[in-house]
Parts: structure tokens; C-alpha cells; sequence
């Protein structure tokens, strides 16, 4: 498997990468967001956001789970921090499947759920206001899918 990174060295920078992620997604995509608190994975999210179109204002879903927003497909922004038992049966595989791109922060908290093919998308504190962005395609969509947005 291949990774892919990027450096940002600011929260616009960060949110411009994801618009142009955005901008190549398809319905059913899945991107599984990692970091630390104030990595920027809402910043991310927000980004990617404006590469679908979508203008209401993206904020992070931390107490209702799961936001959806409407633009060219919907994005379904998921938040499973606060999911207290990884095993419930949520519906998460309804939006997996759904006809819209997927979003979930804290992905590995709910790993047994998600679908093996995903993006995996991970944001790393580098300097003061940078961030070092990994990104690892499991699939060949996902691996299509950063060469894409990497050239």
C-alpha cells in the first residue's frame, strides 16, 4: 500500500488540499479522518465541503454523531468520539453504501465497522500552524483517487 503526503503550512492551505479532494470524490466514497485534537480535522472536513459544492456551514457533529449537508452529492459527517461501545449497531453501513461521501473522525474507534476499502486520512501537528497530512488509499479506487489529486 501506498501513502501519499502533504505539507500545509496553514489552516487555508489544509482546507484547500481537501477542496481538491472533494472536487474528485464519487458517491459511496469513504474517507476515515485521524489525528489529534486540533489537528484540523474539522478544518478538513470543511474543506472538502466546498470541493462538493455545499454551502452551509460544515461544524464538527461531536454530540449528534452524524451531520449531513447537501451540495453536488451529500456528505455525511460523522463524529464517533463520544460512540461508547464500538459494537452498537448505529446504521453506520447505511451511509457507507448511501449515495453520498462519508466522513468519519475518529474512524478507528468504530474500525470493525468500516468498509476495508477507504480512504485513510491522517493530520499531524508540524511547526506552529503546519500540518503534515497523510494519506493512505486502501483500494484501488483510493489508490487512483491520490495519484488524481497528487499530480
Amino acid at each position: 500500500m501506498n501513502s501519499f503526503e502533504f505539507h500545509s503550512n496553514s489552516p487555508e492551505q489544509t482546507a484547500e488540499f481537501a477542496m481538491k479532494l472533494g472536487r474528485h470524490l464519487h458517491p459511496g466514497d469513504i474517507i476515515a479522518l485521524e489525528g489529534d485534537l486540533g489537528a484540523g480535522k474539522t478544518t478538513f472536513t470543511k474543506g472538502l465541503a466546498q470541493g462538493l459544492d455545499i454551502k452551509k456551514t460544515v461544524n464538527s457533529p461531536t454530540f449528534t454523531i452524524i451531520k449531513e449537508y447537501q451540495g453536488r452529492m451529500p456528505l455525511y459527517h460523522m463524529d464517533v468520539y463520544r460512540v461508547e461501545d464500538a459494537f452498537e449497531d448505529l446504521g453506520f453501513d447505511e451511509y457507507f453504501e448511501g449515495d453520498g461521501v462519508t466522513v468519519v473522525e475518529w474512524a478507528h474507534l468504530i474500525g470493525d465497522q468500516l468498509p476495508s476499502e477507504r480512504l485513510t486520512i491522517y493530520l499531524y501537528h508540524n511547526k506552529e500552524d503546519g500540518r503534515k497530512i497523510v494519506l493512505e488509499p486502501q483500494g484501488q479506487r483510493y489508490e487512483q483517487l491520490c495519484r488524481e489529486i497528487s499530480s
